[in-house]
């Protein structure tokens, strides 16, 4: 019995090994954000086509969102995020090589340079720092070259190098994150966990051996400024470095720590930036998959002028399809925050649970169409109560495009 069980065991531990080991095509193919991978068991939303010898992706997202917020500090807007990525591979030697860009119209659909997010920091609006709201992201999200081969019967290399792209930093950022496709609205951590994943200047190289993939990269630690519509060229000033551990097609986990040298242009010193994560997802009978991710992160600001030097940031969130067109999501954050009153040193905890439903109405042709809402509850402190109410909440109501897998 004991030797069937080992036997059953090792089974299962070679099986969940070989399907790691991805050709260089599947391998590229898989990539979220940079070089960031959700689980593999994830059925990335992409319309796929050949032409010639290439291999051609195509992925988007839009949301039009209304945002209501309760308490003094709260907004109203009418805003959309949405991004668009393409991909094109071919073959090079002997492996694979992958030219991608990424752009995003939240310049122009996201007026007055932010929308609505009670507590979010991060980043400036008009020469000042922005306080309860979210920034859009810039025109021009990503916009790099990867090429991947093999080295040995269970070795892969991948050299990456982005003009605008995402280093081994982080998991992967909230907009591609399997687990946060319902959720319109940025995480209260994003600026701890992956707000590098539009950096410029990014040099990658990984050494991906079975199931383990390690990875170190050098980049430009600035935070995007705020014109959207350009480059924020910088020196290679800032690094990182990340393992990932994929022991099955359904599990993905990260450990990277990084250091960005003056990220945000209004405040001192550096930022040494440590995140975990662990990322899940199942496939389901409906043809979609139930994604779920947790994830941490500690920023440690070098500026003496900081009381609160180290702050951290965890998420645990999900989205469950009920069915194939039924939607239910989930985002539970607690946050440090330090910048919520510009003199403001000590950090306050501040806790979110958010709780939503999309409902998909229609497919035509390769479009997924749906509405959906959520709704945000907050638990602060009594001290900044009477900043914001006793008993915040936000309410998010969208309509929700995204290219659907082919």
């Amino acid at each position: 019995m004991k030797r069937s069980i080992v036997f059953a065991l090792l089974v299962c531990t070679g099986t969940a090994v070989r399907a790691q080991e991805l050709s260089p095509a599947n391998y590229l193919m898989n990539l979220a954000s940079g070089t960031s991978l959700n689980p593999l068991a994830w059925p990335m939303p992409m319309l796929m086509q050949r032409q010639a010898s290439w291999s051609l992706d195509y992925m988007g997202q839009a949301y039009l969102v209304d945002t209501q917020q309760s308490g003094p500090r709260g907004g109203d807007k009418l805003y959309s995020t949405n991004w668009g990525m393409a991909a094109a591979q071919h073959s090079l030697g002997s492996g694979q090589i992958m030219f991608d860009a990424m752009l995003s119209l939240e310049p122009a659909t996201v007026t007055n340079r932010s929308y609505p997010l009670l507590f979010q920091t991060g980043e400036t609006a008009y020469g000042r720092p922005l306080i309860d709201a979210q920034h859009p992201h810039d025109f021009v999200m990503a916009l790099g070259a990867h090429y991947v081969r093999p080295w040995g019967e269970h070795t892969l290399l991948h050299f990456y190098y982005a003009g605008v792209g995402d280093p081994a930093l982080g998991p992967v950022a909230f907009p591609h994150r399997a687990s946060a496709q319902e959720l319109p609205q940025a995480t209260l951590g994003h600026h701890w966990q992956d707000s590098t994943h539009i950096a410029s200047n990014v040099a990658t190289i990984g050494v991906k051996y079975r199931w383990v993939r390690l990875e170190a990269s050098g980049f430009h630690g600035g935070e995007p400024n705020e014109n959207r519509w350009n480059i924020d060229w910088g020196p290679m000033d800032s690094y990182s470095g990340r393992v990932t551990v994929l022991p099955s097609k359904n599990w993905t986990a990260q450990f990277s720590a990084g250091r960005l040298t003056r990220p945000e242009v209004l405040e001192p010193g550096d930022v040494i930036r440590t995140t975990a994560s662990i990322q899940y997802t199942r496939a389901r009978a409906n043809g979609e998959a139930w994604a779920t991710s947790a994830i941490w992160g500690r920023n440690h600001n070098t500026a003496t002028v900081h009381a609160a030097r180290d702050t951290n940031a965890w998420l645990l969130e999900t989205v469950f399809p009920a069915t194939g067109k039924d939607f239910v999501t989930g985002r539970f954050e607690v946050a440090d925050k330090n910048e919520l009153f510009l003199d403001q040193l000590e950090a306050v905890r501040v806790r979110a649970l958010t709780a939503g439903y999309t409902r998909d109405l229609a497919t035509k042709s390769n479009l997924e169409t749906g509405i959906g809402a959520n709704v945000t509850g907050y638990i602060i402190p009594t001290g900044i109560q009477p900043a914001y109410g006793a008993h915040p909440w936000g309410v998010n109501v969208y309509l929700r495009v995204r290219l659907k897998r082919s």
